[in-house]
């Protein structure tokens, strides 16, 4: 595959980006990073059911922050792999209504009205924050809000009620960034893998 830039779709590289900041989600993973294009395409393809997966347009970012289309799909979602950039597998898949949900949240602008998006990490992921939509870490005293296997629901804002909006119990249904535009709900589907982070990329992995 040739590497893609410019004519690769916005709301791609935002998911891109997205998956290199705050949305990709540190999970523990025992693991390395796939690092061949047949790897990556695995992994992408590991974050959601077989019958979306196999559809899927794949994308991946190299280390220089280029973008490229490992598989060009025919359906209606857009996976990536695991970012090497994180401490552990975050592989994630996104519908075309959350592709322009992740462009607004990365651009600081209020999601597109009446368009619910529905994202896949079942490989697990853990959240810097469960109130702040670009937290980068945990604050002092904090830890990874850990979801474990679950699908996300984008762009429901007004139709929350309900749920809580605190990850006390990550096992059962909650509202992410609940008092934001970009209030979702973080839906567990199967009990978390127990696993050990694999060292970020820019860092020595250690013993």
């Amino acid at each position: 595959m040739n590497a893609f830039r410019m004519t690769l779709p916005l709301s791609a590289v935002v998911l891109a980006c997205a998956s290199a900041s705050t949305f990709a989600q540190s999970h523990g993973g025992a693991h390395m990073a796939p690092k061949t294009d047949a790897e990556m395409i695995t992994n992408a393809m590991s974050a959601a059911p077989r019958a979306v997966a196999e559809t899927a347009t794949i994308i991946a970012m190299n280390e220089k922050g280029e973008m490229r289309v490992l598989r060009q799909g025919t359906g209606n979602f857009t996976c990536m792999p695991d970012n090497p950039m994180s401490p552990g597998n975050d592989p994630m898949c996104l519908d075309k209504n959350a592709m322009e949900w992740a462009k607004a949240w990365m651009e600081h602008k209020e999601p597109p009205k009446g368009q619910i998006g529905l994202a896949y990490m079942l490989a697990g992921g853990s959240d810097a924050s469960n109130d702040d939509p670009y937290a980068t870490a945990p604050q002092a005293g904090h830890k990874w809000v850990d979801t474990g296997p679950h699908v996300m629901i984008l762009n429901a804002v007004d139709l929350l009620q309900g749920y809580p909006k605190t990850a006390e119990n990550p096992r059962m249904p909650y509202v992410m960034w609940g008092n934001t535009p970009y209030a979702h709900i973080m839906m567990p589907v199967a009990e978390p893998i127990e696993q050990t982070a694999e060292a970020p990329a820019s860092s020595p992995a250690k013993p």
